[in-house]
């Protein structure tokens, strides 16, 4: 795992119970007699560190696997047209996206540790399947992508320039094989299948059934558009900054009008995958669907906005619904359909409600308010006011973000859904644990946090910079050609 995939993730924090096992068959969750398990704070601690490693490494591929795709586009696009133009918005977001992959390729390779250290009974258990997912993403994307990044990075002026093109598109396919890979590897544990239980490990009885089990035919398309779509996001919120400040124009506006296009043709696919992706897991995970729709029992017809549950108690203390929503959602037009409840599940496989409801919360809203802004751009592109509206420039600043925080919220939400289970129905995140004493796995947590703060806040200072100096200046011949001098030419 690197700068170019999310991350497969073990285990989530406030996730659910870790009691009874459900009606899957058995495998490797249940425990010998008389063997150990770690201590529930032990388990916590481990699933936090996880969380937040999780959560740190995914804010990189959420951005550099649709920078990439962009950077292949506007260079080649330079090479075709020898417009100076696009080698500007090359050079500028070039600089991003390598700090962004290089801390991803950090973040990634600490998870893997953190596999065998943090989790080694569910290393064990999985390996044979897992570790080999794994290991093939390294062999053909890191290997693809450690091939050629010098050349994107270094080769601007240095080598020809469809060699540089041909770099950067070999680096877009490295970021894609990657993502394919993991995606594949998180969506086994979310729907596990092709495989025996050999004592006391999970070994593939069919490799393509593992590889494109059913969850991944879902979850691949909506996380793929969803990178897409956050790069586009922070695209056009630093170009709208330029027009706010009226600064580097001619940039602002190409890289505005390139990222509110494609967004404009990607949302409203993204709804409907989404929509689709969630209906399946509801139907393969209906304690997922129960736990982020926010309802205990079984006789509510509105949709939740807000909620503060009680899980003792198994009842909400408070909501706020819009009253028959639910059920329109649930393609029910009569608004009478009652929405599944979380008391439909037994106690000890309950996920944790707050996780699951704002995580999905998080998530949807965001993409709304991202349909939103795209729809906004598409009619003030016909209007002809793309690029003198100013308060929609200062509305798209602040969205910048928004595609980051709908990935998270959506992997929250399929991770503390999925909980108490770190393999759905076969391993629970509490037999999934190394033995560790206290001390050091809260030492490894403090580390993690105060180290990976440090990074973040870096990496956004990093950005900030760039954007305040700006891209370079254009010249009026910037012709594809070779500097011997190994000095830029523009």
């Amino acid at each position: 795992m690197h700068g170019g995939a999310p991350a497969v993730a073990p285990g989530w924090t406030t996730g659910g119970s870790v009691s009874s096992p459900t009606t899957r068959a058995a495998g490797p969750r249940n425990q010998s007699k008389g063997a150990s398990v770690a201590t529930p704070a032990v388990v916590e601690i481990s699933r936090w560190q996880f969380a937040i490693t999780a959560v740190f490494h995914m804010s990189f591929p959420a951005l550099t696997v649709g920078l990439s795709l962009f950077l292949a586009v506007m260079y080649t696009v330079y090479v075709r047209t020898g417009n100076p133009l696009y080698l500007q918005v090359f050079r500028f977001w070039k600089k991003i996206f390598a700090v962004g992959f290089g801390l991803g390729v950090v973040a990634g390779t600490v998870m893997t540790f953190e596999f065998g250290l943090n989790w080694g009974s569910y290393a064990h258990a999985v390996g044979p399947i897992l570790g080999v997912t794994i290991g093939m993403e390294v062999i053909t994307a890191f290997f693809l992508e450690a091939g050629f990044i010098g050349i994107v990075l270094y080769g601007d002026g240095r080598v020809r320039p469809r060699t540089m093109a041909f770099a950067c598109w070999m680096i877009v396919v490295g970021t894609l094989l990657s993502t394919t890979w993991i995606l594949s590897a998180n969506s086994w544990m979310q729907d596990p299948v092709g495989f025996t239980e050999v004592k006391g490990q999970f070994r593939a009885s069919d490799w393509w059934h593992v590889l494109f089990n059913p969850a991944f035919s879902y979850r691949y398309p909506h996380i793929l558009l969803a990178v897409l779509i956050s790069a586009c996001w922070f695209i056009g919120g630093i170009a709208a900054w330029y027009l706010v400040k009226q600064r580097a124009l001619p940039f602002a506006r190409r890289t505005l009008s390139i990222a509110l296009g494609v967004l404009a043709i990607l949302m409203p696919v993204q709804l409907y995958v989404g929509d689709a992706t969630a209906a399946f897991m509801g139907a393969h995970q209906p304690a997922k669907l129960q736990a982020f729709e926010g309802n205990w029992k079984t006789d509510n017809n509105g949709y939740n906005l807000l909620v503060v549950p009680n899980t003792a108690k198994g009842e909400n203390e408070f909501h706020v619904e819009i009253p028959h929503m639910g059920a329109v959602i649930g393609k029910d037009l009569t608004g009478q359909a009652k929405v599944p409840g979380l008391l439909q599940t037994a106690k000890g496989d309950r996920p944790n409600m707050w996780s699951a409801f704002y995580g999905f919360r998080a998530m949807y809203f965001t993409a709304l308010a991202m349909f939103a802004m795209a729809f906004a751009g598409v009619v003030l592109r016909l209007r002809g006011r793309l690029y003198t509206a100013r308060r929609f420039h200062r509305l798209m600043v602040w969205m910048a973000p928004a595609g980051v925080i709908a990935i998270s919220g959506g992997w929250i939400t399929a991770e503390t859904g999925r909980q108490p289970w770190v393999v759905y129905g076969l391993i629970r995140t509490s037999d999934a644990v190394s033995q560790l004493s206290l001390g050091a796995a809260l030492a490894s947590l403090i580390g993690f946090v105060s180290v990976y703060a440090l990074l973040l806040g870096l990496w956004i200072r990093y950005i900030v910079r760039t954007v305040r100096t700006g891209p370079e200046h254009l010249v009026a011949d910037a012709s594809p050609t070779i500097n011997p001098s190994g000095v830029s030419h523009v």
